[in-house]
């Protein structure tokens, strides 16, 4: 959908299963929605941030927030629309919100196209509750604007098995280091190591749900060991990257053939 095209208007309650890699393209909708993945990984992108999402966290998206997913591993994916004026969670900005196991649960049986009315009411009151309680997860990687950080984020991302340290970004792109170093924080509003760990751990969760190992993620992403690795990950998700792991690659597999591709979310 292009950005001329009109949003989507009437909150709707959507199940699908996608294959990896899946992408559904820049859609809006006029009202809230929140896109839980019982399997596999889901990268949402608008023009501000990207976030990722396993079954561990929900995707809030406000209304007439313009945005695209993309979906790693086989994918399960709940889609629950809310009214404009009816929202369970603050309307101001995307969020990755998260899923305790009584969410997890409301949130796939609430998914159910074939729910009679008043068990799905039932269903949206308490899921609605414990909306409210779930924590906002802070992973977010926010999109870089200016050329110079821009050219600076790409040149670290495109080789995360390398350490690049601000010296050797400042050399490549031709912009002192103190300079360089402020561009991060004034954009991002964090460091450049705190923004390269935030990177590093978003590709790895990526990978981990298309079935590297721990170890050969850990290395991918710049490591030196795997039990650094395993610390950062846990420290950051919640969930050690073996648990992330399975979670995201585990019953997809032997779902039905799903359809190859989607004009919006």
């Amino acid at each position: 959908m292009s950005e001329n095209s009109q949003a989507v208007t009437s909150p709707t309650i959507t199940r699908h299963e996608h294959i990896a890699g899946q992408v559904i393209g820049r859609h809006r909708h006029a009202f809230h929605q929140l896109i839980y993945v019982s399997t596999g990984v889901l990268a949402v992108q608008t023009g501000e941030a990207s976030w990722v999402a396993s079954n561990a966290q929900a995707m809030w998206i406000p209304a007439d927030t313009w945005h695209q997913h993309r979906v790693y591993g086989p994918s399960r994916v709940h889609t629950i629309g809310f009214a404009p004026d009816d929202a369970p969670l603050p309307p101001a900005a995307p969020n990755v919100v998260s899923v305790e196991p009584l969410l997890r649960e409301l949130l796939i049986a609430r998914s159910d196209p074939d729910l009679p009315t008043p068990e799905a009411d039932r269903l949206q009151a308490v899921m609605r509750d414990r909306l409210q309680r779930s924590h906002v997860q802070p992973l977010t990687l926010p999109t870089p604007r200016g050329p110079r950080l821009v050219r600076a984020c790409e040149l670290a991302a495109g080789n995360l098995a390398q350490l690049r340290t601000v010296t050797w970004l400042a050399r490549q792109t031709g912009v002192g280091e103190r300079t360089l170093s402020r561009l991060f924080r004034a954009e991002f509003g964090m460091t450049y190591p705190q923004w390269r760990t935030i990177t590093r751990v978003f590709h790895a969760m990526i990978q981990l749900a298309e079935g590297a190992t721990v170890t050969e993620t850990g290395r991918r992403c710049g490591w030196a060991t795997t039990s650094a690795f395993i610390d950062t990950f846990t420290r950051t998700i919640g969930q050690t990257p073996g648990g992330y792991r399975a979670a995201a690659c585990g019953i997809a597999r032997h779902s039905r053939t799903p359809e190859k591709k989607l004009a919006t979310g």
